[in-house]
């Protein structure tokens, strides 16, 4: 990953990633709502989504795409920014909630529907956002 000029985050940014922190905080559950995601909308609105884990792993669903629903049903125009925090395992030392980046399903997902939407994600320099594209670059298609 490049850290360039633009990818340096705003205090709009390190708001979106409160929202999530917050969100997980209050909701996790071990296995169950172990993520949390938030999305702004370039009105500069935010929602929030919670990872639903199920006994039956394929049917878990990324906290990415619950806020993206949310977003697409309340929201009036498109996504510009993404991100997703991680509550650490019970039986992890490091007990500090993490940004994490989207998992490939998820880039599939948010290219499908937000393909201009930029994502923080954490590299060697630190906390950065990069456009959905740099994450995917070879998305599938039909």
């Amino acid at each position: 990953m490049i850290a360039r000029p633009d990818s340096a985050l705003s205090s709009p940014d390190h708001a979106l990633i409160a929202a999530a922190h917050e969100v997980l905080l209050r909701h996790y559950k071990p296995f169950w709502h172990t993520v949390a995601a938030a999305i702004r909308g370039q009105d500069g609105r935010v929602w929030t989504g919670l990872h639903l884990g199920a006994t039956v792993g394929r049917l878990s669903v990324c906290a990415e795409a619950v806020a993206l629903g949310r977003a697409l049903l309340e929201g009036r125009g498109g996504i510009d920014t993404i991100v997703a925090l991680r509550h650490p395992k019970p039986d992890e030392t490091d007990r500090e909630l993490a940004v994490v980046p989207p998992c490939g399903a998820c880039r599939e997902m948010f290219l499908d529907h937000c393909p201009d939407a930029r994502v923080i994600v954490i590299g060697p320099s630190g906390l950065s956002k990069l456009p959905i594209r740099e994450l995917l670059p070879l998305p599938y298609r039909r």
